[in-house]
């Protein structure tokens, strides 16, 4: 019987054709795993770019922006009159003391690697689009 189903030409035609198909899909899978692999590790390092970019903004902008209150609030109650005398509760306003010297290293190295991730972002962005750009050229 198995003899039969092997030698019967339809049948070995209709499994040729099913392997072939096995393997078009198995392709068509890889690739698709493949290049969704490429786009999470593209948004990987664009979210990871952003987030170091974000969070080193909002450092450098809080700085700046206690200094400017702490100064403007001290200008304030100069011109208002509001000069404490001795012994009476005093409102103090701390000056920012100069940034440590490993601080700033802390500041140095945080924006070397924004700047080594956004020049990989680039590098992949660039890439990605060179390669949309093939795809829409070569239809």
């Amino acid at each position: 019987m198995e003899l039969l189903e092997t030698q019967d030409p339809e049948r070995q035609r209709l499994i040729a054709t099913s392997d072939r198909h096995k393997r078009e899909l198995e392709k068509e899978v890889k690739a698709i795993s493949d290049k969704t692999e490429q786009v999470l590790k593209n948004v990987l390092v664009i979210g990871g770019t952003l987030a170091i970019t974000y969070f080193t903004i909002t450092q450098i902008t809080n700085v700046k922006s206690k200094r400017k209150k702490a100064k403007e609030t001290k200008i304030e109650n100069e011109e208002a009159g509001l000069l404490k005398q001795p012994g009476q509760d005093e409102v103090v306003v701390s000056e920012p003391h100069r940034p440590s010297f490993i601080s700033q290293i802390g500041e140095r190295i945080v924006s070397q690697a924004t700047l080594v991730l956004l020049d990989l972002a680039k590098d992949l962005l660039m890439d990605y689009l060179e390669s949309r750009k093939r795809k829409n050229e070569n239809p």
